[in-house]
């Protein structure tokens, strides 16, 4: 026989290969969805952290973007002697005229305590703490009344109280019209305010008019705490003129800050333990694989006769190494879209319990077919190769 005239092998093509593949993994159904199933496990948990982590982070960034980022807060600082300062009386007329400024309002400590009765010990505040508040607070902050009403010049001047979300939870009020006990005398719930997410200390507080406050509890009428909306092109020309407007003799003694900073904040921690519990993922993924990798010994050992037989009847080296390598891909891939699947519905079950939006980034899904892929390559490397050097004669003898 010349050389052209020899023999040369038969080329599998890509349907061969994974036909091929497949039918090694059908005859043993029970084994391959066990073996999946630890990669289905480090993928699902992978994306199920990411998808997590990614719908808290938008849930925060809606947020923000709904209650805006234009909210200046203004608080007394410290003195050159440590001491606690204080501002002026007049400090939120000032503000308001800084000509950016489209709404301001202030509050006030008060030196009181708000209790369901006057049979209760004043100790117990239940860490709600009594302020004044301009009738502008809340167009200020963008808040909304839940029940009753907010303020107005009238009630301002009365004994009434609006109570923040937290504090009714902790007097136990879930209607107006009832009075509660503050600075020894009754007053009137006229009003329960919902959520401030950026303003929480309104939440857990008793808020009463200035007027009233200085009549019936004895404020001394200084803001602790000034807050003002403009726009956002103008907040930080806003920002550095605040401390100097404020105090003009002592604007050191003068903090300004922006409470969405710290949800932004918030939303750039989001993912603060992500890598932790990605690294768990990992290993999970990682026993995934030494389960799929043992698989496919184990089959390549009981496989033997059969290996024997292809190579007798003519497959080449390559063409074993091909059909073992496909099978490992093809068992990771199950895993993979299993847990790609099962990542996805945790996520989305999660972040509908929480109202959240339920985001699964594509990179996710991508990095796990990657992932999935080389995992499957890794695992099936060494089976492939000690099945393609089995000799034919040695593979067909064996039991």
């Amino acid at each position: 026989m010349t050389e052209t005239e020899r023999l040369t092998p038969g080329r599998l093509g890509l349907a061969d290969v994974l036909r091929v593949g497949a039918a090694g993994l059908r005859a043993r159904p029970t084994r391959v969805v066990l073996s999946a199933l630890g990669i289905a496990i480090g993928i699902a948990t992978m994306i199920a952290v990411i998808g997590i982590s990614s719908s808290s982070r938008e849930q925060l960034l809606r947020q923000l973007d709904k209650l805006g980022t234009n909210l200046l807060t203004v608080t007394p600082g410290r003195t050159m002697f440590g001491a606690d300062a204080k501002l002026p009386t007049g400090a939120l007329a000032m503000v308001q005229r800084i000509r950016p400024v489209r709404t301001a309002a202030a509050t006030g400590a008060v030196e009181a305590t708000v209790r369901r009765n006057d049979r209760i010990s004043e100790s117990v505040t239940g860490g709600i703490s009594v302020q004044a508040a301009s009738t502008g607070l809340l167009t200020t902050l963008e808040g909304a009344v839940a029940k009753g009403a907010w303020l107005n010049d009238a009630t301002a001047a009365q004994p009434a109280v609006v109570l923040g979300s937290a504090a009714a939870e902790r007097l136990g009020l879930a209607r107006t019209g009832v009075q509660v006990w503050m600075g020894g005398r009754w007053f009137t719930v006229v009003g329960i305010l919902g959520p401030m997410p950026l303003a929480p200390e309104i939440e857990r507080s008793a808020l009463v008019g200035f007027p009233a406050a200085r009549e019936l509890l004895g404020f001394d009428g200084c803001p602790t705490s000034i807050y003002e909306r403009s726009s956002d092109a103008t907040v930080e020309e806003v920002r550095a003129a605040l401390p100097r407007t404020v105090n003009p003799e002592n604007p050191d003694e003068v903090t300004v800050s922006r409470p969405s900073d710290a949800l932004a904040a918030k939303a750039a921690a989001a993912g603060a333990f992500t890598n932790l519990l990605l690294g768990l993922g990992a290993v999970a993924l990682l026993v995934g694989g030494v389960g799929v990798a043992n698989t496919m010994v184990i089959s390549v050992l009981e496989r033997r006769r059969e290996i024997g037989l292809r190579r007798s009847l003519g497959a080449t080296r390559g063409q074993v190494r091909v059909q073992f390598l496909a099978e490992s891909l093809l068992l990771s891939a199950l895993g993979g879209v299993a847990g790609a699947v099962l990542g996805a519905l945790a996520t989305t079950g999660y972040a509908v319990s929480r109202g959240w939006p339920a985001v699964v980034p594509p990179w996710a899904l991508g990095g796990a077919v990657v992932a999935t892929l080389v995992i499957g390559t890794v695992a099936g490397i060494y089976p492939a190769v000690r099945a393609a050097r089995l000799s034919p004669t040695v593979a067909l003898t064996a039991t």
